[in-house]
């Protein structure tokens, strides 16, 4: 098996190490950001299921922007935005325009270099594009000079070397094709809880009494 890659590798041409080092540039970011994004999803779970929302269902609003402004997660932040704004006083739409700046903020750090995966799928199905064209070219080039018993053999070799760097291309565009739609899916579900949290707490506003209204 180990021989027959090497093999594929080898016959492909100068073309299939700029697509492999793609490769691993591609793998590298999908890695890290895989990692950094279930990082941030249990940090946020923690944060708010055990610390700031029980908090916020008794209305110690004080206490729970102590637990926000100790803690270094995402959804820390933008809560913490929104209390601050509680705290002084201020109206719902400040509150939710504080969180909604909280989240802008955050959502950067959350897509960072995930558009590169998209990116780099692009460039490796194109540069096993532009190496089997350039090969076609070199093996028509020997082809004309060769002798007529051997053309069409000599033919259907270089064609199939040519055609190595198409499929190395694209068998490193799909899977970065993959990770990427998984990282936004991902990235997306983070969002959406950031959303949540914030509905949750206006909502925890909108139902205190007269007495105790922002």
């Amino acid at each position: 098996m180990l021989e027959t890659v090497v093999r594929f590798f080898q016959d492909g041409g100068p073309f299939m190490y700029p697509i492999a080092l793609v490769l691993v540039i591609g793998v590298a970011i999908a890695f890290e950001r895989f990692v950094f994004l279930g990082a941030v999803r249990r940090s946020n779970r923690k944060t708010f299921e055990r610390g700031i929302w029980p908090l916020l269902q008794n209305r110690d609003y004080q206490r729970a922007m102590k637990a926000a402004s100790s803690s270094n997660s995402a959804i820390a932040a933008i809560l913490g935005a929104g209390l601050a704004r509680l705290l002084n006083n201020q109206r719902r739409d400040d509150i939710e325009y504080a969180m909604e700046e909280g989240l802008m903020e955050v959502l950067p750090r959350l897509e960072k270099r995930t558009q590169y995966l998209a990116t780099l799928a692009n460039v490796a199905t194109l540069l096993g594009l532009l190496g089997t064209i350039i090969g076609l070219i070199a093996a028509f080039t020997a082809v004309a000079n060769a002798d007529p018993s051997q053309k069409a053999t000599l033919l259907s070799q270089s064609i199939s070397v040519a055609m190595n760097t198409t499929a190395f291309g694209l068998i490193t565009a799909i899977p970065l094709l993959m990770c990427h739609a998984l990282l936004q899916t991902r990235t997306n579900e983070i969002v959406d809880s950031f959303e949540m949290a914030g509905v949750k707490l206006l909502n925890n506003i909108a139902d205190q009494a007269p007495t105790q209204a922002v």
